[in-house]
């Protein structure tokens, strides 16, 4: 739950120079395993006045910010709705978990129709980005051994199997240990990494990397008999969603 975070957010989407259409807390508080001193990632949409998309001036379509308040560093990103859309449209599973996220700061009639047809891009290549966000952790983890980039790993292996298999976006790591075959250490390891956000992984490598590869194959597996389309068929609905929600400011 959000209000878990103990701390107001209200104020963070008010001060925004533009309008966001929704904003939604990612990272590792989505996913399950935050530490003590985990920062608060907010993901969101900010919506541009149409004139600074049809002049000559290049538009700011992504925002980024990092700071402390309320004694918590927080990491406030934002697109533009277009941006925002055209990655929903390229098998970017990281934009749909922010737009999906049950941890919601700010919320409205636009987010849910947006959300409404999040199905609609899912495809079986969205495989290929967790393949590669998996490969990337594991990576991290073979140079720092830090449980952080372990459960990244897990996490996102996990994620692409179950979307493959069940067309759903889950990304909270407790909830997909009862969907997955997953290896029954990671309990574990959530609860370690909740002390400290930076702390060595208490592992048997081999056993690690033997159960990392065997998630791998199940993901190629998966995707071979995914349901999933091979391509968008939502184009045209994303497309007349963001003329309209522009014209109407």
């Amino acid at each position: 739950m959000i209000e878990d975070l103990g701390i107001d957010l209200a104020p963070v989407v008010a001060e925004q120079r533009d309008p966001l259409l929704f904003a939604t807390i990612s990272g590792a508080h989505l996913y399950g395993f935050p530490s003590q001193d985990s920062d608060v990632d907010v993901r969101g949409v900010h919506l541009l006045p149409a004139a600074d998309l049809v002049g000559l001036r290049e538009p700011e379509e992504t925002r980024s910010r990092t700071w402390v308040r309320f004694g918590v560093e927080l990491d406030l990103v934002t697109h533009d709705l277009r941006k925002f859309v055209r990655l929903m449209l390229r098998r970017n599973g990281y934009v749909l978990e922010q737009l999906l996220s049950p941890l919601v700061v700010h919320t409205g009639d636009a987010h849910r129709e947006l959300a409404a047809l999040a199905p609609g891009v899912l495809t079986s290549h969205h495989a290929h980005h967790y393949r590669g966000f998996a490969v990337t952790q594991w990576r991290m983890f073979e140079k720092t051994r830090e449980i952080k980039p372990l459960l990244y790993t897990f996490r996102v292996l996990l994620t692409g199997i179950h979307l493959m298999r069940s067309g759903e976006v889950q990304a909270h790591l407790p909830t997909l240990l009862d969907t997955v075959d997953a290896p029954g250490y990671l309990p574990e390891l959530i609860a370690a990494k909740a002390e400290r956000e930076h702390m060595a992984a208490d592992v048997d490598g081999a056993r690690v990397e033997a159960d990392v590869e065997r998630l791998q194959a199940l993901l190629d597996e998966a995707q071979a008999g995914s349901a999933l389309p091979a391509a968008p068929g939502t184009h045209d609905a994303l497309h007349d969603f963001v003329v309209r929600v522009r014209l109407a400011g």
